[in-house]
């Protein structure tokens, strides 16, 4: 049996950061991922790069092919970069195979064949498995070919000239529109009355509308009964009816993966199947801690990284950081334009009692958009009257995904908008639109 100082269950983005870090600290680290396919994680392989290249390519009217050529050199590069950055350190060995607790010390390993071939024991365990797809129980889901969850519709060998999405969520409104650009008529199967409710109004009125103009169709209030085949098509069986595309994408939430025999551990598990942590992430053991997108709340990769800070300082720093003083967290939806938000908008601010103003600014009246021939979006701010704090911000418009970063730091070190709005910027750009923006 092989004792480590550290073992690291999956190649996130916590657990590969805090792999090199305690390797270049001298222990003894151990990686165990069951995929090669997911060397680096689930951001780089089948997550945020490849749809987000896949957009890039749709937005500059790339044809499907090339998108998904640049998409697979994209991945490929990053997934070989991320094995050799560990698999070359002396302090860490890489092992890809499955990973199963055998009590709340040792872990065994099993290959494809169910055999087990290494059993390890580490002082510290690091859980950074990541989710998947959740595939709900509908009838005919599982028989009926074409049917994709996010990872299998960026693996497609053609185009589908009718994609069928079934959910309204971030997720689903992002394939929308990386489907619509490269050339698809896209059907959205949404079971809500409306999309992006806990938008502001205004701004979701804005990208709705965009969407329409796109050519997305939305069938609404639609619950979804069966899964059905015809003349060699998959078909969507709804309240509102049936509809037919060439493929299927389920965009239907995100699940844990905790397929790591927990039983066998004192580990808990939450009311959703994610691993409990508390604000040092650590798990109900006390030296084995859960990061990343298996231990439940926000799925973003920086959140992840963050996680990697956070036990990193529990491990060797002074214990300072916490998952309860990280900041507030933006986050941006990858439309065309990207929607852009953090904190609160105006309806939840007045809601929690704050005195508030508001600002707005329609991207055509910002001189940038000239130059990015594009004046479609509008941003929003919010602020509290009485402190001059910002409590949130909407940016729907080009290069949003950048400039909430700076409103962020803002709101984290409690800068008064004033200081936004009586900053000089360069011109032209979007962010100088902080001027009139916060003019309230």
């Amino acid at each position: 049996m092989k004792h480590y100082d550290t073992l690291i269950i999956g190649f996130g983005k916590a657990g590969k950061t805090l792999a090199k870090f305690l390797a270049g600290k001298g222990q003894q680290i151990a990686v165990v991922e069951q995929d090669s396919n997911m060397y680096g994680g689930t951001c780089i392989n089948v997550g945020c790069i490849p749809s987000k290249t896949l957009l890039h390519e749709g937005t500059e009217h790339h044809s499907f092919s090339e998108a998904m050529n640049r998409k697979k050199d994209v991945v490929s590069a990053l997934n070989k970069k991320n094995f050799n950055n560990l698999d070359s350190d002396d302090n860490i060995d890489v092992y890809t195979y499955k990973a199963q607790f055998k009590d709340n010390e040792t872990v065994i390993l099993i290959d494809k064949n169910d055999k087990t071939v290494e059993t390890i024991q580490a002082t510290n365990i690091i859980i950074n498995t990541g989710n998947r797809s959740n595939i709900p129980d509908i009838k005919g889901i599982k028989s009926t070919e074409n049917i994709y969850d996010s990872k299998g519709i960026m693996s497609l060998d053609n185009l589908p000239e009718e994609l069928v999405i079934v959910g309204a969520g971030y997720i689903a409104l992002e394939f929308a529109t990386i489907f619509t650009n490269l050339g698809s008529k896209v059907k959205v199967i949404n079971n809500n009355k409306h999309v992006l409710v806990t938008e502001d109004k205004d701004v979701a009125s804005k990208i709705y509308e965009e969407f329409i103009n796109s050519g997305i169709e939305f069938i609404d209030e639609a619950e979804v009964t069966e899964f059905s085949t015809e003349d060699n098509r998959p078909v969507v069986h709804t309240s509102q009816g049936k509809v037919v595309g060439d493929a299927v994408l389920l965009a239907t939430g995100r699940v844990p993966n905790t397929d790591l025999a927990l039983e066998n551990t004192d580990i808990e598990l939450g009311d959703h199947g994610e691993i409990k942590v508390n604000k040092y992430l650590q798990t109900t053991v006390d030296h084995i801690y859960a990061v990343g997108d298996v231990k439940g709340g926000a799925q973003f990769t920086y959140i992840s990284l963050d996680d990697y800070r956070i036990v990193k300082d529990h491990l060797t720093g002074d214990k300072q950081r916490t998952a309860e003083n990280r900041g507030h967290v933006p986050y941006t939806v990858f439309l065309d334009p990207p929607l852009s938000r953090i904190g609160y908008t105006a309806s939840k601010a007045k809601k929690e009692s704050y005195n508030i103003k508001e600002g707005q600014l329609e991207v055509k009246n910002i001189p940038r958009h000239k130059v990015n021939n594009d004046d479609r979006g509008l941003f929003k701010v919010v602020v509290d009257a009485d402190t001059n704090l910002i409590l949130g911000a909407s940016l729907y418009g080009k290069e949003s995904e950048e400039i909430i970063n700076l409103i962020k730091l803002a709101m984290d070190q409690e800068v008064p908008y004033t200081t936004l709005r009586d900053n000089i910027y360069t011109h032209p750009t979007m962010v100088e639109s902080f001027n009139d923006l916060f003019n309230i």
